[in-house]
């Protein structure tokens, strides 16, 4: 006897997840609403890229975790996501990756250059489609103020604008988060 094959357009195995981008500027809810996103599908982690180096970015993270519920699981990631995203994000349904930011600082602070870093921006969204999980990117949206006067913080508002358009390339869904509200752009 033949094994059955699957209906047109379903696959075996674990269903596919989706990859949702939020982006959006500074305190505008875009944590909340990826929150939002992930919903109740558990198992769900919550992989945390800030690093508390001084009391304000410590006292941030702290109000981040207190709007998250006792089902996220927090990981602390602050370099190698898609390591952890190959070795352990298949054991999830929802993944939330908050922030992409500040990844992007805590891998140019590492010594990596940009270029390398864009390199990698296709082996991150194969390893979020890989888990099988619903990953939601958080980022923020810098492109939006005035032109920096500094050369270094120019290149990495560019840098980030050229990795926003990778995941938004990549992704299923994409949303902008401004004061609160969702405008779903793909």
């Amino acid at each position: 006897m033949s094994p059955r094959s699957p209906r047109k357009g379903r696959s075996i195995g674990r269903p596919k997840g989706r990859i949702i981008l939020v982006l959006g500027g500074a305190s505008s809810g875009k944590s909340e609403f990826a929150l939002q996103v992930g919903g109740s599908r558990g198992p769900r982690a919550f992989v945390a890229t800030g690093q508390g180096l001084d009391d304000e970015m410590a006292g941030r993270i702290a109000r981040h975790q207190a709007t998250r519920s006792a089902e996220w699981q927090t990981v602390e990631e602050p370099l190698d996501v898609e390591a952890w995203l190959v070795k352990q994000g298949a054991g999830y349904r929802t993944i939330v990756f908050d922030c992409v930011t500040l990844w992007l600082s805590n891998l140019l602070g590492s010594g990596l250059v940009g270029s390398i870093i864009l390199a990698r921006i296709e082996s991150l969204l194969e390893a979020m489609r890989l888990t099988g999980a619903n990953v939601i990117i958080v980022s923020n949206e810098l492109g939006c103020g005035l032109v920096p006067a500094d050369p270094s913080v120019r290149a990495f508002r560019d840098l980030s604008g050229r990795v926003n358009q990778c995941l938004a390339a990549g992704a299923d869904e994409a949303y902008l988060v401004v004061s609160g509200l969702p405008l779903r752009l793909k």
